[in-house]
């Protein structure tokens, strides 16, 4: 039976390989075994910032941060999607609550 990190791999291969519909398929596949599987959240981000569909990217960063409060990366790789999503001022608050956390590390 596959686990939720082989099934990830599955989806980062098949990204690799070019189909990134099918890579989201096999990401939510991961994500109906483990909705907490936060590399799920945030490969699957990506991958929906890259299809165009914004909205749903952005749900997934937003995940990851939830996910992980503590990780300042979580807050940047949200400011990246939401710039990339045209969603400026969203992006610039992920952005400062990243630079905030890092600072004193």
């Amino acid at each position: 039976m596959s686990t939720p990190a082989n099934l990830y791999d599955e989806a980062v291969k098949i990204y690799e390989g070019g189909n990134i519909e099918q890579a989201v398929e096999k990401l939510n596949e991961v994500l109906a075994m483990d909705e907490n599987f936060t590399l799920a959240h945030s490969a699957i981000a990506v991958y929906y910032q890259k299809l165009g569909k914004f909205d749903e990217a952005i749900a997934h960063a937003k995940k990851v941060t939830e996910l992980e409060p503590d990780d300042h990366f979580s807050y940047l790789q949200l400011s990246v999607i939401c710039q990339r999503c045209g969603r400026i001022h969203e992006a610039e608050d992920a952005l400062a609550k990243s630079h905030s956390m890092g600072q004193g590390k």
